[in-house]
């Protein structure tokens, strides 16, 4: 019922910047949470950062500081603003969205396919 596409990611310097987008479609008004996940192969799948509809942010250690999430409701749009990238800020980045029709529904999860970010030394 939820569709998610992630893009945006890209090969820079470290140092540099990124802005990932996530755009959102089908039943968008079910949706309570989008968050960004990333996973180094190997590794477990990690939060990033994630916004709620209400609009509270949350963010890992690693990035804060660093990293801001926000929306356009308009567009159905979560980004992800990455700035001063690092080496082991490389990843697969994926979107995630939980969402539910009614407050005592079941919340479902979905998943986008994922886009890479790589920042070199």
């Amino acid at each position: 019922q939820v569709q998610l596409v992630e893009s945006g990611g890209g090969l820079v310097q470290a140092g540099g910047s990124l802005r990932l987008s996530c755009a959102a479609s089908g039943s968008t008004t079910s949706i309570n949470v989008i968050g960004w996940y990333r996973q180094v192969p190997g590794k477990e799948r990690e939060l990033v950062a994630d916004i709620s509809r209400g609009g509270n942010t949350k963010y890992a250690d690693s990035v804060k500081g660093r990293f801001t999430i926000s929306r356009d409701n308009a567009k159905n749009t979560v980004y992800l603003q990455m700035n001063s990238l690092k080496p082991e800020d490389t990843a697969v980045y994926y979107c995630n969205a939980r969402a539910s029709s009614l407050p005592w529904s079941p919340t479902l999860s979905y998943w986008g396919q994922g886009t890479q970010v790589t920042v070199s030394s």
